[in-house]
């Protein structure tokens, strides 16, 4: 076979692998049947969650073991939180009554990222506030143990300006964690709690 040949024919098989590749990847990364935009789903065995050490509203010292034994939706956020905050908690409250008996096994967990703020007493003010859902669990502690915990969760904060008026940015995500403690999924806040709702029973269908 001419030199020419043998470099076109080689060619051309780079080609078809390279396509081959792009193809098997396109694939693997497809979402499952069904699947929502912005839901994410999980094994379990996700890397997000773990240790903490923090307080809870009522002054009490807490750990990882709170969410042991029931179903929690876990998110970070700040009481001087404008928007974001108040209507997560509204939208949770939401999804937990569509669960009907299902949502009475389902816990709310507030983590602070502003501890510099949101003391205990804090918290427990921000939670008992006319229109906020009953039994939500606020939780904080000190910058270190806060910033600890938000590390295992893969949670992004930072503070912005300075002096009183200082705000948080902060991610939006709402982590599903199972009753043994571990990561399920994440739910994302465009879901609304209708979607929201199906997405927390087909994960508890799983166990």
């Amino acid at each position: 076979m001419p030199r020419r040949s043998i470099l076109l024919f080689a060619g051309a098989c780079a080609v078809i692998a390279v396509a081959l590749l792009v193809i098997t990847a396109v694939l693997i990364n497809r979402p499952a049947p069904g699947l929502q935009p912005g839901e994410v789903v999980s094994s379990g065995q996700a890397d997000v969650g773990g240790p903490f050490q923090l307080v809870d509203h009522n002054g009490r010292p807490v750990d990882q073991t709170m969410l042991e034994g029931r179903w929690s939706l876990v998110f970070f956020g700040f009481t001087y939180c404008p928007d974001f905050c108040p209507t997560t908690l509204a939208a949770l409250d939401a999804t937990k009554q569509r669960l009907g008996e299902r949502g009475k096994d389902l816990q709310i967990v507030f983590i602070s990222v502003d501890p510099e703020r949101d003391t205990p007493q804090a918290l427990k003010d921000y939670l008992s506030t006319d229109g906020f859902p009953e039994g939500v669990i606020g939780l904080t502690g000190t910058p270190a143990q806060v910033r600890a915990a938000a590390d295992a969760y893969r949670a992004y904060y930072q503070k912005v300006g300075e002096g009183e008026d200082y705000t948080m940015n902060h991610s939006l995500t709402v982590y599903l964690m199972g009753p043994d403690g571990r990561f399920r999924t994440a739910v994302a806040e465009e879901l609304g709690p209708e979607k929201s709702a199906q997405v927390i029973e087909r994960a508890m269908a799983r166990g």
